[in-house]
């Protein structure tokens, strides 16, 4: 049945998209691709929400952002991109404070009137009543950086609810993710190129999969169906690796995400397209409201759409993202060392693949590279 492939590719987000694309129009092979969803786009994919008829993304809010040329370019062959830039505000004690972490936040915490050459001084002195010479893990790292107050106020409880464990549990590079600012700039990200793609993100996968070399089959466990593969068939994996070989050291951790949709009778909710709240006590660590990331489009006047997001431990069903750490990255390089043994014909890549907490211009780029390298050669 599936002889006539000259590639088969698991999943149908960035990764495996992309490579099909090249695949099928630069090789002029044919490619499968298998997706167990029901819908192309992996955790980026978007859809109109029949009430409102807002897009909104099904996964939480994707930004896209690079500074890669090549990336930005190869996207502009598939879609255009709004004027959005992101900006993020976070709720705590009931009072709206701008996150990333920036001088306004800290004058607005501390009820005080900082210049930006005045900061590092002032951080020092809160760090000083609390400093570790070789941080260890999270907690440790961000009061490095920012002092016991606001890693109190902003990042703790909003931490243990992202990744349900204390941040002591952490390994101390994810804090990295976070930007810090020491001046008035409200953007979240300062890469070259920003936006939502204008005609949302299923477009973009609809044209990469275009190809008349190119098949998907929707609804399809791989691992149900892989003993139909010959031995030789080249196969491109994004799924989790440690499903690759039926989870026989132990699963990895992941997170993954809930999301509760309600439509409320406000032309606007909250101002913005992402408000984050730091407290404990509230069960969500977020709220979207994607009307924001289109502000181009006419949507409706009396009405919006909000989505809370809820993160939570992931089942091996639908993991979102690697937690990291020491004896995950040593389960991990267990897993590959063995794949790499067994399965020659196998590359495996993407956020689950490589168990990285990559964003999507890190996943097009890798896809890039190993069809230019491992494929096209």
């Amino acid at each position: 049945m599936y002889k006539s492939f000259d590639y088969v590719l698991v999943g149908a987000g960035f990764f495996c998209s992309v490579i099909a694309e090249r695949i099928a129009n630069d090789m002029n092979k044919k490619v499968l691709i298998i997706e167990k969803r029901n819908h192309i786009g992996g955790n980026c994919y978007s859809e109109i929400d029949n009430k409102t008829r807002i897009e909104y993304h099904k996964y939480g809010t994707h930004i896209f952002h690079t500074s890669d040329k090549e990336v930005w370019g190869y996207l502009l062959k598939f879609t255009s991109f709004n004027s959005y830039y992101h900006q993020v505000l976070t709720v705590y004690n009931g009072q709206v404070y701008q996150m990333p972490i920036n001088l306004e936040t800290i004058n607005s915490f501390y009820k005080i009137n900082l210049k930006p050459y005045e900061v590092d001084a002032f951080l020092k002195k809160e760090i000083e009543t609390e400093s570790y010479d070789e941080p260890k893990n999270f907690e440790e790292q961000a009061i490095n950086i920012i002092g016991r107050p606001l890693y109190d106020a902003f990042i703790k409880g909003y931490t243990k609810k992202q990744w349900g464990r204390d941040p002591k549990e952490l390994p101390a590079h994810i804090i990295k993710r976070l930007p810090f600012r020491k001046n008035y700039s409200e953007s979240y990200f300062f890469d070259t190129y920003q936006g939502i793609p204008t005609d949302g993100y299923t477009e973009i996968f609809n044209k990469l999969l275009a190809s008349k070399n190119i098949m998907l089959k929707l609804d399809t466990d791989f691992h149900q169906i892989r003993d139909q593969f010959s031995s030789g068939t080249k196969i491109i994996y994004s799924g989790s690796i440690d499903s690759l070989l039926d989870y026989k050291y132990g699963a990895l951790d992941y997170r993954t995400l809930s999301f509760e949709k309600e439509v409320v009778e406000y032309e606007d909710y909250q101002g913005t397209s992402v408000m984050n709240y730091a407290n404990q006590d509230i069960p969500y660590t977020r709220i979207h409201e994607p009307k924001h990331l289109h502000p181009e489009r006419d949507y409706p006047s009396d009405k919006t759409l909000i989505i809370k997001e809820f993160s939570a431990e992931a089942n091996r069903e639908d993991p979102y993202y690697p937690i990291g750490g020491e004896k995950n990255r040593l389960l991990y390089n267990k897993y590959l060392k063995e794949i790499k043994k067994t399965c020659p014909n196998f590359i495996v890549g993407g956020r689950l693949g490589d168990y990285k907490y990559y964003d999507m211009h890190h996943v097009i780029r890798e896809a890039l590279n190993v069809y230019s390298k491992d494929i096209r050669g």
